[in-house]
């Protein structure tokens, strides 16, 4: 028998192609469950199916939810509007958890139930503080210099 390998073939088998791994890109499929989930949470609380007296007492944003590779872990960025309390209810929705996961078992078609974790969403304040410096007079300065050269 010859052993000789015939021209275009190769003697190992084809290796599947590694979608975006080491990118830190979220694949389509993660972004897509973690815009469902943001949908179910975001209509629970803002129809009241939580229980909670604190969240009860706050209009909460949810704009964000952070998949895993493997869709097993949901992270959830909250804030409550005008970021009074942001702490309290972070640890409310960490409480109800349980009955979260649950819910979003039953309305969104997933194998698994994704882990909850919930953080308050720091762009608005990172925002206003960009905002802020961008007002400060040394910077209107330099930018006002940079308009009269040109």
């Amino acid at each position: 028998m010859d052993a000789r390998v015939k021209p275009g073939h190769d003697t190992e088998p084809m290796a599947r192609k590694k979608h975006r791994e080491g990118t830190g890109e979220p694949s389509q499929r993660a972004l897509r469950v973690g815009e469902l989930i943001r949908h179910a949470i975001s209509d629970m609380l803002t129809r009241g199916e939580v229980h909670d007296p604190v969240l009860e007492g706050h209009l909460i944003t949810v704009p964000e939810v952070r998949m895993s590779g493997d869709l097993r872990l949901a992270t959830i960025y909250v804030m409550p509007l005008g970021g009074r309390d942001a702490e309290a209810v972070v640890e409310a929705l960490e409480n109800n958890k349980r009955y979260l996961r649950g819910e979003i078992a039953h309305r969104v078609n997933l194998k698994f139930s994704p882990d909850l974790r919930f953080h308050v969403d720091e762009r608005f304040a990172e925002a206003e503080r960009i905002e802020k410096l961008l007002r400060t007079p040394a910077v209107r300065r330099d930018l006002e210099d940079k308009s009269d050269k040109e």
